[in-house]
């Protein structure tokens, strides 16, 4: 027997007060809730599956991490935001996320799905948390702070995990910690101060026994050190 168009497992309000977030338009939140299973089987109803939002709901994902990432870690170089960013819109992530909201037990899925506990499945349920973030962007107006309000308290937690397993070490330490092996001798020197109070701009060189090793520019004299010992992890650890 075929579902109604709108039938779903459980409330969507016990959603609601789980994300803690009320959709203005339902029609959203039961868009990001159907599984092409469940469109397929409904194709005379006119209903579409939640590919579409899962699709925007990526790049929102995307963006609202980004920035996320950008304003907790102001000192940590590109790769090391991309790599963080990466752990956390993974597959095995993003189905974790759905299950801590148990949105699965949301999901309007096809016949076959239900047998086989398409429910549990991570790419399933990976699909319909981005689109879900995508269904509270369009219904809040666009709004990423809407978003993010959801979103980020569940960034945290996963950070603080992620960090606990693999720390994320500074530039400028993770230098000091390859010298100090080595048992070299490194300094700071910034070598270049221009421009007025409000718009200061500092170069920075690094030297490793007395050797330049590295190069780095800066508006504050800690982000050129920062950017010098970047240059100087490239370089010191090729030569070494």
């Amino acid at each position: 027997m075929v579902k109604k168009q709108n039938a779903l497992p459980r409330n969507i309000s016990f959603l609601e007060e789980t994300i803690g977030y009320s959709f203005r338009n339902q029609e959203y939140a039961l868009e990001a809730l159907r599984h092409s299973s469940y469109a397929n089987e409904n194709r005379q109803n006119g209903i579409c599956s939640n590919e579409r939002l899962e699709f925007l709901g990526d790049s929102v994902l995307s963006l609202v991490t980004s920035s996320y990432l950008f304003g907790l870690f102001s000192d940590q170089p590109e790769g090391d935001l991309t790599k963080i960013r990466a752990d956390l819109v993974c597959t095995k992530s993003l189905s974790r996320f759905a299950r801590s909201i148990h949105l699965g037990d949301y999901l309007l899925l096809g016949h076959g799905q239900e047998l086989v506990g398409g429910r549990d499945q991570n790419k399933i349920l990976e699909d319909a948390f981005e689109a879900l973030l995508a269904a509270i962007y369009l219904d809040s107006d666009k709004n990423l702070d809407a978003v993010a309000a959801f979103l980020n308290p569940i960034l945290e937690k996963e950070i603080k995990t992620l960090l606990s397993e693999h720390p994320i070490m500074d530039p400028k330490s993770r230098l000091q910690e390859i010298v100090q092996e080595a048992k070299g001798l490194l300094s700071y020197e910034i070598v270049s101060e221009s421009g007025p109070d409000h718009d200061k701009h500092y170069v920075c060189e690094v030297k490793i026994d007395h050797n330049v090793m590295g190069r780095g520019e800066g508006s504050s004299k800690k982000k050129a050190e920062i950017k010098a010992a970047e240059d100087a992890l490239k370089n010191y650890i090729v030569t070494e």
